[in-house]
């Protein structure tokens, strides 16, 4: 893995911005964007302990263990499930959000400024364009 500098990040957010120029805006940019990264990064960190402890276990099973995580994600509700849906991937989004949240207390509300299920404002192609970008 390597890491960003902080011009890096700060390209990577404009370039994110630019992709959703016009459907929305611009002060509601803050909101999606980030609440995109942060359901990646989760997912992401998510992952990172999974294989950890996988290593040190050996057993998927506790490895999965809600109890062996920061935060729970509920199956089928990961980056990479969403990822897994060409068509209606807003409201794919919503729903992992909302699972998310629901299984972990201390995330409560902080996904509720981002709606994605509107598309007229957030079509399949522009959200798999915007998903990419956070891929990258």
């Amino acid at each position: 893995m390597t890491t960003l500098t902080l011009s890096q990040l700060e390209t990577h957010l404009w370039r994110a911005a630019d992709i959703l120029r016009g459907s929305i805006d611009s002060g509601d940019y803050k909101h999606y964007i980030f609440g995109l990264l942060f359901f990646k990064r989760l997912s992401d960190v998510w992952q990172e302990e999974y294989e950890e402890r996988l290593a040190r276990y050996g057993d998927a099973e506790i490895a999965a263990d809600p109890e062996e995580h920061r935060f729970d994600i509920p199956k089928g509700h990961f980056w990479g499930d969403v990822r897994k849906h060409p068509t209606d991937i807003g409201t794919h989004l919503n729903r992992a959000f909302h699972f998310i949240e629901d299984a972990n207390m201390k995330l409560r509300g902080v996904f509720q400024d981002v709606d994605f299920n509107n598309k007229e404002r957030f079509p399949d192609a522009m959200l798999e364009k915007l998903l990419q970008h956070f891929e990258t």
